[in-house]
């Protein structure tokens, strides 16, 4: 009994001690979140003055009308829906379909090809010999260079590769008894039982595709067309920090009210991020399960 209430009391003690370390934890964690969300809802110029921690102490709408009140803002949108979508559900499908080749036994260069995207991980042209090789392969002014170039992944395959090495072999077998042939094992069969890994890799190309901006800006700034949700917050923000707010001041004239780049910047932070933490949630069951499972080496 002595041995058992020593024990109770440590594991009281223990308890105690991660559940302080773990409010204290999210605390620092979403403090500034709620904190740039509280400065992107109050006043410009009263956010000067500071002493905003969790709460708007005069509330305005006028910092995020001044955001949208970009002409551009809703082609650069339209931009970044579409190439994160395409972008990642192409990157997923190909790259899913290289692990699955490279995971088969009897492919007899599975190994060589292996070696070859692990040494592109650490290898790579540099950012002038890039941009030429974009230039000459007609992909600047064109929307295929925000696809294109990110179509596969070294890192994402290795992972889903080890995540399909888990699966029984017995299933591909018993399909190819049966009369399957590859594509139909691999669509039927292996990709419904990746799907934790699949989510998990779709949620970090999707956040990649959604933060770019300095591809557009790179191949694509002289076409207005072509820009993205990103580039356009990212000049918008530079502008009004280089003018010290004038910028932004003299937009948001016409609404009556003044903003700053403070609260430029805390509007766009939470516009740029709102769509990912939306997503996020869809995506949660999957995440830790496929990381860890495609992240196990045999």
């Amino acid at each position: 009994m002595a041995g058992l209430k020593k024990r109770s009391k440590s594991d009281i003690i223990f308890d105690s001690i991660i559940g302080i370390f773990m409010v204290a934890f999210v605390i620092v964690t979403l403090y500034p979140i709620l904190n740039t969300l509280a400065i992107s809802f109050n006043d410009g110029i009263d956010t000067v003055r500071g002493g905003i921690y969790l709460w708007p102490r005069e509330f305005t709408m006028k910092n995020y009308q001044t955001v949208f009140n970009n002409d551009n803002l809703v082609k650069g949108a339209f931009i970044s829906v579409s190439r994160t979508i395409i972008g990642t559900v192409l990157h997923v499908f190909l790259t899913a379909m290289l692990a699955y080749i490279i995971s088969r036994k009897d492919f007899i260069f599975k190994k060589q090809l292996s070696i070859f995207y692990v040494i592109t991980m650490y290898v790579s042209g540099g950012m002038i010999p890039v941009y030429v090789l974009m230039k000459n392969l007609h992909l600047t002014n064109n929307f295929l260079v925000y696809i294109l170039p990110g179509l596969l992944s070294a890192f994402n395959m290795i992972v889903i590769r080890t995540f399909i090495n888990g699966l029984p072999d017995s299933l591909v077998e018993s399909a190819k008894i049966d009369g399957a042939g590859e594509f139909r094992i691999f669509i039927q069969i292996v990709l419904p039982l990746c799907k934790p890994v699949l989510a998990t890799v779709a949620l970090f190309v999707a956040v990649d595709q959604w933060n770019a901006w300095f591809d557009a800006m790179l191949y694509n700034s002289q076409n207005i067309n072509l820009t993205t949700l990103q580039y356009e917050l990212m000049k918008l923000l530079s502008s009004a920090m280089q003018q010290g707010g004038a910028g932004a001041i003299d937009a948001a004239k016409n609404a009556g009210s003044m903003v700053t780049p403070k609260s430029i910047r805390a509007a766009a932070t939470i516009i740029t991020a709102l769509p990912i933490v939306c997503l996020y949630p869809f995506l949660q069951r999957y995440f830790v399960s496929g990381l860890t499972i495609g992240g196990v080496k045999e």
